[in-house]
């Protein structure tokens, strides 16, 4: 059996056996040079684990010219980063388990960090809760 966390919102108890948040997003206008450089982006998903206080498992990444797929796995879930510099557009992903974790401040570093002139990101909730 999992722990249960108990969180409160606005006088509301709500029950949870998993915490849950999916961050994901289109960013659009990157720096080409940044989307099809692989070292650069292994940098980027590293710094965005330890914005998001995630724990860093692995690291790896495809080279799919010109764009780059990255793929972090953390304990607590992945980061994904897939890019297309030919059309300065990139796909992100952050999901992640636990109440210490922060996905969104991880999302938000890695969209400073492809320097995206728009972004367009959604925040889903993917926890179990008590029944």
């Amino acid at each position: 059996m999992g722990v249960q966390t108990l969180l409160r919102f606005e006088g509301v108890q709500t029950t949870y056996k998993v915490i849950g948040k999916h961050v994901y997003g289109n960013l659009y206008e990157c720096d080409s040079n940044i989307l099809s450089n692989a070292e650069y982006l292994s940098d980027v998903v590293i710094k965005a684990a330890r914005e998001g206080n995630m724990t860093l498992l692995d690291v790896k990444y495809w080279k799919i010219e010109p764009g780059v797929s990255i793929v972090a796995i953390i304990l607590e879930s992945h980061i994904t980063i897939h890019t297309w510099p030919e059309y300065n557009f990139a796909t992100v992903d952050v999901y992640s388990c636990g109440l210490h974790t922060d996905p969104e401040a991880a999302f938000k570093y890695i969209v400073n960090a492809l320097k995206a002139e728009k972004c367009e990101y959604k925040v889903v909730d993917r926890s179990l809760h008590q029944t």
